[in-house]
């Protein structure tokens, strides 16, 4: 494809919104344009990429005997109805009227649909199991979006769900997807983990994340070494932390109250009373959409893991509570909250990190006031004794106890274990070989297109642009004229653009006619991995230059060993 031909359309300013490289890339290389807040339309340009990885997608889950097929964006209300996911999805989910007032969604995923279509069809165990998947456009309508592609409100996605007749099928099959999406991302050449990921809205008993590794990436993951336990923090667990030693004795055989003016946070508590943070108790009090609250100790040096306190108590959203509501709670003021003396109204949940604590601090439940000297079964008990830490990097392993380490990554592929979530909901029935009905066992498989892309350049850039890996590249090789005025240049480009287009080489020749300077800054900007430039100064010496976008290394090559030299770089 000859440049001037071509609807490619670089610039040189950042966008003031774009907060991430691939966002600033990916506007700067002409891949995306902004239509609205997180909508993009994809350019030719950049959508070359993302047909090019959609055909890996397609021919691994082929391989492994996943059928495609295309599902209505346009959803209607009842479906989500009989899932109970109407009510309980959020804002998140863009709901609409049609010009008879019948309630429809734009699908942020399709488990109602294709729940839907295969209730209607599959009868009996014999028929199962099925493997069906989509690349589709989605939509959720998130409240910040941000970060280009990666955060998008409208979105290219793969969706994949798997029916059974057993969980030892649904293994079967989990196992071929898990390993298909390692082939996909293998194939891309990105650097990639597998971790223990929370199944969030699409529910589930498990679920895995893949996770392309970047410094910028927006989700956060801990890893062993040893063990080879990964997970990301929202699913992190930790090994048994260490004990703290007991903490100062009250007056008596209770607790004592000590004053506290002032002095709210675990860091002042702990510096006034001349205790460890860690031998304080932190109580927190939480509201979600059922307005109904809950007090969370967990102890002082740690946080709680509000992902895991959400499915926990099976909401979807989950703030603190303000002011006035930890009043009324607690008869004190914000940071004086503790757990003895709360009203048995108020259910109390204990993360384990506090349970083996020993005359520990914690708020009095009065204002600028304090409790040392408590015991557990002594002065309070917590209702429940839940898993709410939120992991970090030094915390043991829980398989070796050797500490983890942290890092940061890309979602960019996501398998969940289902089970009978939403067949059993909506009726979605096999008759098993004694003819007695029963709901199908399901997986859901997804793998997000835009995301994968993006993660692509945040994984591969420097200051100057876009570093392709090959299979991702719009294109595979930039052929660049810096003088096409002159007869001789613009005649050894063209036959050598002929000759890459005969053996099938995907080429963007660049003839403008553009200041040299111009054509090697946007020659670095868009990243095609190899470059051929042709010059008047070398095709006097009878020889181009080739190069590599990743090293730019430059080769002078005699121009009649430019496809030798093109196929041996292209092979690598």
């Amino acid at each position: 494809m000859r440049w001037t031909d071509y609807y490619l359309y670089t610039t040189r300013e950042v966008p003031k919104d774009a907060e991430v490289i691939s966002h600033q890339l990916m506007i700067r290389a002409g891949m995306v344009k902004k239509l609205a807040a997180g909508i993009y339309t994809y350019t030719p340009f950049g959508w070359r990429s993302l047909t090019k990885l959609s055909a890996i997608v397609r021919r691994e889950l082929d391989k492994v005997g996943a059928m495609e097929l295309n599902m209505p964006a346009i959803q209607p209300a009842e479906l989500w109805q009989e899932s109970g996911r109407w009510q309980k999805y959020g804002k998140e989910l863009l709901r609409l009227r049609d010009r008879h007032d019948r309630e429809f969604c734009f699908g942020p995923t399709h488990e109602e649909v294709i729940t839907d279509m295969v209730r209607r069809d599959v009868r009996s165990y014999k028929q199962l199991p099925i493997n069906l998947y989509q690349i589709q456009v989605k939509f959720r309508d998130e409240v910040r979006p941000r970060f280009g592609l990666m955060r998008g409100r409208e979105f290219l996605m793969k969706d994949a769900y798997s029916f059974h007749a057993s969980d030892e099928s649904l293994d079967t099959t989990y196992h071929l997807m898990h390993d298909a999406y390692c082939r996909i991302f293998e194939a891309c050449q990105l650097d990639y983990t597998v971790v223990d990921a929370d199944s969030g809205t699409i529910g589930g008993a498990s679920s895995n994340e893949f996770m392309v590794l970047a410094r910028t990436g927006e989700d956060a993951l801990v890893r062993c070494a040893e063990s080879g336990y990964a997970a990301n923090v929202e699913k992190a667990e930790a090994g048994e932390l260490p004990k703290p030693e007991p903490g100062p004795q009250g007056e008596g055989d209770g607790p004592q109250e000590v004053s506290t003016p002032g002095v709210t946070s675990v860091d002042e508590v702990a510096t006034f009373l001349g205790v460890e943070s860690r031998q304080v108790v932190k109580t927190l009090i939480y509201t979600s959409e059922r307005e109904e609250l809950v007090a969370v100790a967990i102890r002082g040096d740690r946080e709680i893991n509000e992902v895991k306190l959400a499915n926990y108590l099976d909401v979807m959203h989950l703030t603190l509570a303000n002011e006035e509501e930890v009043q009324r709670a607690t008869g004190a003021p914000v940071g004086f909250a503790g757990p003895v003396g709360l009203s048995s109204d108020l259910r109390l949940i204990a993360d384990h990190s506090v349970r083996d604590l020993v005359r520990f601090v914690c708020g009095a439940n009065r204002a600028d006031a304090h409790l040392i000297g408590v015991e557990w079964g002594r002065d309070t008990e917590p209702s429940e004794w839940v898993d709410l830490l939120l992991v970090g990097a030094g915390d043991p392993c829980p398989l070796s106890g050797a500490p983890l380490e942290q890092s940061r990554g890309i979602e960019v592929g996501h398998i969940f274990k289902l089970g009978d979530k939403y067949s059993e909901a909506m009726g979605c029935q096999f008759l098993d070989e004694k003819g007695r009905g029963n709901p199908m066992i399901m997986g859901c498989y997804g793998l997000g297109v835009g995301r994968t892309v993006a993660a692509a350049i945040e994984q591969g850039h420097d200051d100057d642009g876009i570093i392709w890996p090959r299979p991702l590249a719009p294109f595979e090789v930039l052929l660049m004229s810096l003088n096409p005025a002159k007869e001789e240049v613009r005649q050894m480009a063209d036959q050598i653009y002929g000759e890459l287009q005969e053996r099938d080489i995907e080429v963007l020749y660049d003839d403008r006619k553009e200041r040299p300077g111009v054509k090697f800054k946007d020659a670095d900007l868009i990243g095609i991995p190899v470059r051929v430039v042709i010059g008047q100064k070398g095709l006097a010496e009878g020889k181009a230059e080739i190069s590599l976008r990743r090293d730019r290394e430059k080769l002078s090559v005699a121009t009649g060993d430019v496809m030798t030299k093109v196929m041996e770089l292209l092979a690598e």
